[in-house]
């Protein structure tokens, strides 16, 4: 998949605050021209979460090809289409996938977002159609109708929490507990009677809490995952430390920052590998290459496992006296991440990932990591329209 451009990334945004979940094709003229597109590893993973097709089911050959009702949109009409779902018996049996009508639906390279809803395929072609003019339009058309209908919510613990933390906010400045950066969050946790545990599921009945300091900027932290030591060359954050590590005071750490962009001060890179399905975390210097990989369904499942329901909530950081008190300000509340977009928004370097590996001075090795984190203000891209409350 090419770099989006800002217009097509502002109307992706868009179908994401209308709670559209899609995965994205790049038709490239060959494609077009004979009638076939590789079915990438978003689409795959995307279909198969949505019960649509699983391509891992399927055999090779014509007589095990599978067809699914679907609907190309323009501007003020439908086209109804047949996208052809199958594995060729060569070439490995790479997945394909096409969409009748396409070739005078889309140029090449124009970016495709596809969306199951009722076990049809809506091709919607975000290149070509304005769909900010689309849906501000008075009258209906197609893509509003489409929308319209893809809309959902309920929220009975959320009010519980959104009273709490009120009531908290009422408080005013509240002494930190500890000082770290974590001290934020443990304050809050502590507020609303919740122990300290390294269970991995969401804080509060089922609502996964994470506080920041406002006006940091900083990336925000979606979950931490180790890789599939198994599968990796590295079997250990010990061996990654070795590896790349640097001496800073007393501890040999590694502390970095890794994207799909470009190589880091480090030499490490990530890249998407769509046959393997598996994010690569890859060395570009000393001879290294590839060293760790994680499974895309593990970090996918663990997403939608931490942030089904998530509270975003802000504070304001003072010192009062020599310590750090917090005022809990404002909390986004987001639902439900789009799953098919983590694999876009890591590909385009929207989401990274970051070591926090150091070995101290009695030789312990200590990983606060991965973590997998966001551009601050990339969560609309992630999640389905939030809501945002203001306490104080």
């Amino acid at each position: 998949m090419r770099q989006l451009t800002v217009t097509e990334i502002d109307r992706l945004q868009l179908l994401t605050e209308k709670s559209a979940e899609v995965a994205l094709i790049e038709p490239t003229s060959t494609g077009l021209r004979k009638s076939i597109l590789d079915a990438t590893l978003p689409l795959r993973s995307y279909l198969k979460e949505k019960n649509v097709h699983d391509y891992m089911q399927q055999e090779q050959g014509p007589t095990s090809k599978v067809q699914v009702q679907s609907v190309l949109i323009y501007p003020d009409a439908t086209r109804a289409s047949l996208a052809s779902l199958y594995r060729p018996i060569t070439k490995q049996g790479d997945p394909r996938i096409w969409f009748k009508g396409l070739a005078s639906y889309a140029d090449p390279h124009d970016v495709l977002a596809v969306l199951a809803f009722d076990q049809v395929l809506y091709v919607i072609n975000i290149t070509q159609l304005d769909l900010h003019a689309l849906l501000a339009q008075p009258s209906h058309n197609p893509l509003q109708e489409l929308l319209a209908a893809v809309n959902a919510s309920s929220r009975m613990v959320a009010d519980e929490l959104l009273r709490a933390l009120h009531k908290i906010a009422a408080l005013g400045p509240i002494p930190a507990l500890l000082q770290a950066d974590t001290a934020v969050g443990r304050t809050l946790e502590n507020l609303l009677g919740i122990g300290i545990n390294s269970s991995k599921q969401p804080d509060y009945k089922g609502i996964e809490l994470k506080s920041f300091r406002d006006k940091r900027g900083n990336r925000k932290t979606l979950f931490a995952q180790v890789p599939d030591w198994s599968n990796s060359r590295f079997h250990s954050s010990a061996e990654i430390l070795d590896a790349f590590g640097y001496q800073r005071g007393e501890d040999f750490k590694l502390y970095c920052t890794v994207s799909t962009l470009l190589p880091n001060s480090q030499g490490l890179i990530l890249r998407l590998d769509n046959k393997l399905q598996q994010l690569i975390e890859h060395a570009t210097r000393g001879g290294v290459g590839d060293f760790v990989v994680w499974d895309l369904e593990t970090l996918h499942k663990r997403l939608l496992e931490k942030h089904n329901e998530t509270f975003w909530i802000a504070a304001e950081s003072l010192l009062i006296d020599g310590q750090e008190h917090f005022i809990y300000k404002k909390v986004e509340h987001t639902r439900k991440p789009i799953v098919s977009q983590f694999d876009i928004l890591l590909d385009q370097g929207v989401i990274t990932l970051d070591h926090l590996i150091k070995r101290n001075a009695q030789g312990r090795v200590v990983e606060k990591g991965p973590l997998f984190k966001i551009k601050p203000k990339a969560l609309n891209l992630l999640f389905p329209p939030s809501q945002i409350y203001t306490f104080v």
